[in-house]
């Protein structure tokens, strides 16, 4: 229960007890038992405040007010007491467990006959005033079991929430673990099997030129490997996956150049300014950016002189690729390699420019923004 409803009694008891008294002196009837009416109200009041802690001890204490008033001689307990003895009594069927709330109504209403009775009234006061009490509790049981029925809709619905989640999450690591088993059993498997075919090409070469080439290539099949591993590992949420391959980073990039110069590609590295502190999710989007470019020139400008230039400047990174003249290595069409490079550089609103140089060679120039542009 919220402590805001606690209000209600501790308003309601001293305004009933205050409302008494006055009646006792301002009406004319009951003025001449002013100083009887005096107690009852006191009792009925503090019984009513006593309803916040202990609603059927304060209602009880309340209804007592009846007996009190036929011992010290009242008339009646008046307007001012039916209203607050309406209030407790609804109070208590709105705190209370059935059972409970229905022995503070019987006694209410056994307190108000009998006293009635005794004290020489009409038939019609002792009806009277259960007929008032009974709708007062009614509407605080009502009151009470739309309470319940709110907060059980409240529990179904956090339930029903938390299904969804499980199941959402349930149907994404099984799409992760099925996208996993694809890239373990299909694409790593057959890189690993190129890797090794290629390590025996290697070994039968006589050629140092040829075996430098072929050993750069399968060097790079191998970090391939480990890469797609750590992929899987992280698809899987496990630890298994083997070692973690390293992450990708620009500061990587001189491996990423010795790697493709060692496959056949003359290609020079300049780096220009202070690295300092790169965002983690772009370095790495950089770095792939850089790795999809480079393997675009391998593919389709073969041993074009290409120069690499990463410059780092206090608001960008930016990054270039540019193949010589003659060369131009223009995008694979049938691939998904200049859309991959476009969705990296675009989740940091940077700009990508990919196209023929005026000299014939082609170039890829990717910048990053790392202020608050990004």
């Amino acid at each position: 229960m919220k402590r805001s409803a606690r209000v209600i009694p501790l308003v309601l008891g001293p305004l009933v007890g205050v409302l008494a008294i006055a009646e006792a002196h301002l009406d004319a009837e009951f003025a001449r038992h002013a100083s009887a009416i005096w107690g009852p109200g006191l009792l009925l009041g503090t019984g009513i405040a006593l309803a916040t802690w202990l609603p059927l001890a304060g209602t009880l204490a309340a209804v007592a007010c009846f007996p009190l008033g036929l011992l010290v001689g009242a008339p009646d307990i008046g307007g001012a007491g039916l209203i607050g003895l309406i209030g407790v009594v609804a109070w208590s069927a709105w705190r209370l467990p059935a059972r409970r709330a229905l022995l503070a109504l019987g006694v209410a209403i056994a307190a108000g006959v009998v006293t009635s009775l005794l004290a020489g009234q009409t038939v019609w006061e002792a009806i009277f005033q259960p007929a008032i009490l009974l709708p007062g509790w009614l509407l605080g049981r009502l009151s009470r079991t739309n309470a319940e029925r709110a907060a059980e809709l409240t529990r179904l619905a956090a339930a029903l929430d938390a299904e969804r989640e499980r199941s959402e999450h349930a149907a994404v690591v099984s799409e992760r673990t099925r996208i996993a088993r694809e890239v373990h059993d299909a694409v790593a498997h057959s890189v690993s099997v190129m890797t090794l075919q290629l390590g025996g090409l290697r070994r039968q070469l006589t050629d140092p030129v040829h075996r430098d080439v072929v050993l750069g290539l399968e060097r790079l099949g191998r970090r391939s490997v480990e890469e797609m591993r750590g992929l899987v590992g992280i698809l899987r949420d496990a630890g298994a996956a083997g070692p973690p391959a390293p992450e990708p980073s620009l500061a990587r990039a001189s491996e990423l150049v010795a790697d493709v110069a060692a496959a056949g590609l003359p290609v020079h590295l300049e780096v220009d300014g202070d690295r300092g502190e790169v965002p983690r999710l772009l370095d790495a989007s950089a770095y792939r950016v850089l790795q999809e470019a480079l393997t675009n020139v391998l593919r389709h400008a073969g041993p074009a002189p290409t120069r690499v230039t990463i410059r780092y400047e206090p608001s960008r990174v930016s990054v270039s690729v540019v193949n010589g003249a003659g060369n131009a290595a223009p995008p694979a069409t049938g691939g998904h390699g200049l859309v991959g490079m476009r969705e990296r550089v675009s989740l940091f609103r940077g700009t990508l420019r990919a196209g023929p140089e005026p000299d014939g060679g082609f170039a890829v120039r990717a910048t990053f923004p790392t202020g608050a542009a990004a």
